[in-house]
């Protein structure tokens, strides 16, 4: 058991979203679930907001081209954030998805290096960035 370590603690894949529908239309999720168009009222959902995001993939291209954002996820490690530092450059985080900074960047070398962070989706981030960037988080 000694020789056993932990390469990297295990990131969620999705994130959790809580939304208030009237009886109404729960009645009509449910109804579709129990005549088997739907596994449960999550599929239903999921199914639902992607049909509108494909409906909308084009409005999503264009914006993600105009703000010069990147779509997915995104890393950005200690290694990246020292070639930066080292280059007297600074960044500027703009992430459709997922942002993640790693566990071993220090508050003193984001502050250097991320001049500001755009995430629409969810920063995943020690508390100790967090709050170092906090006035740079939008």
């Amino acid at each position: 058991m000694g020789n056993v370590k932990q390469l990297r603690d295990k990131q969620p894949e999705n994130e959790k979203i809580t939304i208030n529908l009237g009886f109404v239309d729960l009645g009509r999720i449910d109804l579709l679930v129990q005549e088997g168009f739907y596994s449960n009222r999550s599929d239903f959902i999921r199914t639902a907001i992607r049909n509108q995001l494909d409906n909308h993939v084009d409005t999503v291209r264009t914006t993600l081209e105009r703000h010069t954002m990147e779509l997915g996820l995104r890393d950005y490690s200690k290694a990246d954030l020292e070639a930066l530092r080292d280059a007297n450059e600074v960044l500027h985080v703009k992430v459709v998805g997922l942002a993640r900074i790693a566990a071993d960047v220090t508050p003193e070398l984001a502050l250097q290096t991320i001049g500001s962070i755009t995430v629409l989706g969810a920063l995943q981030a020690g508390a100790d960035i967090r709050n170092a960037l906090a006035d740079r988080i939008k």
